[in-house]
Order: structure tokens, then C-alpha cells, then sequence
């Protein structure tokens, strides 16, 4: 007889401030470490944020400090991989804390598996996306559709993790190289569509993604 599924508790947490969703992140991490808390999967927003990623050319950010601040942007360094990425209002985070031991000890294969989910995602929309070679994340022809960006940590622990465009006003990506390619565009779910998307539909699909791809049962808190 096969084992059940390990629990994934889902967090819905609206729109959260890009320092505190770090601060909330390290802090679950330790709990996770520790088995205080199952694997949990944040989702949210952020304000508008341009985050830089370890591998970050500060070139990438196409905009200066004061117009920058003028436009209500904010700027961190995120402590994960990756280059420049923009996050706003419309765009769905979702930060998986999970511990990958003892079978999922292979970070090529959780990138590959967090793309996989947001395939789902957008086949779930009826949107035909896939991977690229020009970089990790999700493309459809028009553009990028969701960047990743991951950190795992000792005792692999992960945090960061997938943005997915789906009402995102597009045009804020001008202010930015994203993830340092150039010559792509970005693009969302209500471009590919041509309609608008309820955040909370794009919610509820991802989860069922995150449970069928890592084969977890959703616990809601």
C-alpha cells in the first residue's frame, strides 16, 4: 500500500510587503528545519518591487533612484538566484517552504518541477505555454509568463519561488532588463486570453498544480 501524501499547508496572505514576505520566509524556513510546521505554500502580492537576485547585473534595472521612487517602486536585494525581476499588484506569488528530503534532493529537478506547475497553471486557462531554453521560467509565444526564482537552503529548505503574471500592468516591466534577457517580452494571463482573470481562479489552480506535481494533500490555514 502506497504512503498518503504529505501534508502542503496553503497560506493566502493578499498583499504583503516585499521585507516583511522575506521576514516571514526566514522565519518558516527555521520552523520547517526544525518539523515545527509541514510544508507550506505562501501565497500573495507585493507592492510594486524591483527585486535583484544573486547573479543580478544592476544594469538590468533600467530606471534611476529618483524615478524609481517617483513611480512608487520599491528595491531589494532578495537573497535568492536569478536576475532582476519586477513584482506588482495583479502578479500571483507563490513562495513554497518545503523540505525536499528525502527523495526531491536534486535542485534541477525542483526548477523543472515549479515550471511544470505553472505549465498546469496556464493549461488550466486553456494557454499553451512551456518551458526555454533562453532561461528557467514559463514562455508562451507572446512572452514570459511567470519567472522563477528559488533559494534552498542547509538541510534543503526552500524558500522564494514563482510570479506568475496574470493581471499584471505590463508596461512596469519596461523599467527593467527581465531576468536579464532582452530580447523577450513578457506577457499574462489576461493578454494570452484577451479577458480578465479573477486572482482568486489563478489561486485555486495553482494550488491544485503544486498538489499534483509534488503529489501533496492541501491543508488551508
Amino acid at each position: 500500500m502506497s504512503a498518503a501524501p504529505k501534508a502542503l499547508a496553503v497560506r493566502e496572505l493578499g498583499l504583503l510587503g516585499y521585507r516583511e514576505a522575506l521576514d516571514l520566509q526566514a522565519d518558516l524556513v527555521v520552523q520547517r528545519r526544525a518539523g515545527a510546521i509541514p510544508d507550506t505554500l505562501l501565497l500573495l502580492e507585493h507592492p510594486h518591487v524591483i527585486t535583484l537576485g544573486s547573479g543580478a547585473d544592476p544594469d538590468h534595472v533600467l530606471i534611476g533612484d529618483a524615478e524609481r521612487e517617483r513611480m512608487g517602486i520599491g528595491l531589494f536585494e532578495a537573497g535568492r538566484g536569478g536576475d532582476v525581476t519586477y513584482h506588482g499588484p495583479g502578479q500571483l506569488i507563490a513562495y513554497p517552504i518545503l523540505d525536499l528530503k528525502p527523495d526531491r534532493k536534486d535542485l534541477h529537478r525542483y526548477l523543472r518541477d515549479l515550471e511544470s506547475v505553472l505549465i498546469g497553471v496556464a493549461r488550466s486557462f486553456a494557454v499553451i505555454a512551456d518551458r526555454d531554453p533562453s532561461g528557467t521560467g514559463v514562455f508562451t509565444e507572446q512572452g514570459k509568463l511567470a519567472a522563477i526564482g528559488v533559494r534552498v537552503s542547509s538541510g534543503w529548505i526552500t524558500s522564494h519561488g514563482v510570479a506568475l503574471n496574470v493581471s499584471t500592468d505590463l508596461d512596469l516591466f519596461e523599467t527593467i532588463v527581465p531576468c536579464g534577457i532582452p530580447d523577450r517580452g513578457v506577457t499574462s494571463l489576461e493578454r494570452e486570453l484577451g479577458r480578465s482573470v479573477a486572482m482568486a481562479e489563478a489561486r485555486e489552480n495553482i494550488v491544485g498544480a503544486f498538489a499534483d506535481v509534488f503529489e501533496r494533500s492541501i491543508l488551508v490555514v
